[in-house]
């Protein structure tokens, strides 16, 4: 036993002097066992090693494939492998329960490296033609293999030999990370007393790596209330507050949030006219995002009593900034302001809460008999 073991082990060590390695770096090319067609000689080991340009993979078929036959490969094998993974080991003369031969099967590497070894052992009883193999370098759709992988293109993929990339819908930009697609959102001025805010494409996703910035900007004296909707759903993290993406409400020098999540901020009175709302969103997830209304309110004016004899319209119970009231007297009188008559007179609601000016009077209107003979002379 003990000879036989050294001898094993001497057969080893010369079969490991007679390797040697072949570098290939052509798109194409024939790779055959030694001596073939002839009869492969016994301690040989022959490793090549394919190499081809990023963007490509490695295509390899037998044409020819007839090695010594043995329990797992354990004589004589032809290994394909990558850097770090077995691709296939085959060896015999057809397929076995415990032995593979590639028959028409093509070997496919994951990347632009493959390495194909092929090792004879000390003694081959019979006559073993080898094998006959060729390999091409073939293009990745890389379109195809990033379907599912956190660096697909958000939008659209374009497949070329050797490459891919990626571009946006219309009114999204392709973010620096080439794959990203995110919106300019860093302009929105809100003037009216009224209006709705929403993340960009809601109730659809929000864009990845976007930075929105909305100005709720009304005349001093007003003040905005803001109201978020329902449907609130921003990117959260169970253990920290709003890591990844979140919504901002800065009034002043105070910053209220952030706020993510499933749950809807309550609404929120800011006691300012200028409000800013910052939205941000990192570069991963899928949420639908918000909408919010907003609603000015003014300081309110002391309620207002009509002059005798007269009516203020609108007549309503309260009135706030920039409202605005008319007074009119009844049939036969006149508005009396500062001495002066007149038909009607108008107030408004100051940002201050108080009232332009102070209800004029209503004053009976006598008719000049003298003057409207004179108008009616000229008139003749």
């Amino acid at each position: 036993m003990r000879w036989l073991l050294l001898y094993h082990a001497l057969c080893f060590s010369l079969s490991k002097a007679s390797a040697h390695i072949v570098e290939l770096n052509d798109m194409f090319g024939q790779i055959q066992s030694p001596g073939y067609p002839d009869s492969y000689p016994s301690d040989s080991e022959v490793t090549w090693n394919i190499t081809v340009p990023d963007g490509f993979r490695i295509k390899l078929y037998f044409m020819h494939f007839n090695l010594e036959s043995s329990y797992l490969c354990e004589y004589d094998y032809v290994k394909v492998e990558t850097e770090d993974q077995v691709l296939a080991t085959f060896c015999g003369r057809e397929t076995t329960d415990t032995e593979q031969t590639p028959g028409q099967e093509v070997v496919l590497s994951p990347g632009s490296f493959m390495s194909i070894t092929f090792r004879s052992d000390f003694s081959n009883e019979e006559r073993f033609t080898g094998f006959d193999a060729h390999y091409m370098a073939v293009d990745v759709d890389e379109c195809k293999e990033r379907e599912d992988e956190e660096l697909s293109c958000d939008h659209y993929c374009h497949n070329y030999i050797g490459g891919y990339y990626c571009s946006c819908r219309f009114g999204y930009i392709l973010h620096t990370d080439n794959r990203t697609c995110r919106v300019e959102c860093s302009d929105n001025l809100f003037t009216q007393r009224t209006g709705v805010i929403t993340s960009p494409d809601f109730p659809n996703p929000y864009p990845k790596s976007s930075e929105c910035l909305y100005t709720i900007e009304l005349e001093e004296g007003f003040m905005v209330n803001l109201q978020f909707e329902d449907i609130f759903d921003i990117e959260d993290h169970p253990e920290v507050p709003c890591p990844y993406d979140y919504i901002k409400i800065k009034v002043g020098p105070k910053v209220l949030g952030p706020f993510c999540g499933e749950k809807a901020p309550e609404p929120i009175n800011t006691q300012s006219h200028s409000v800013l709302i910052l939205f941000h969103s990192d570069n991963s997830g899928e949420n639908r995002g918000w909408r919010l209304s907003y609603r000015a309110a003014g300081n309110e004016c002391p309620e207002l009593q009509p002059p005798v004899h007269g009516k203020i319209e609108p007549s309503q119970a309260k009135y706030s900034f920039k409202d605005q009231v008319l007074i009119s007297c009844d049939t036969g009188y006149k508005v009396l302001k500062d001495n002066v008559e007149m038909d009607t007179f108008q107030i408004e609601c100051l940002k201050d809460g108080t009232w332009s000016n102070k209800i004029p009077t209503c004053k009976k209107h006598e008719i000049d008999l003298e003057s409207e003979l004179k108008s009616e002379q000229v008139t003749e």
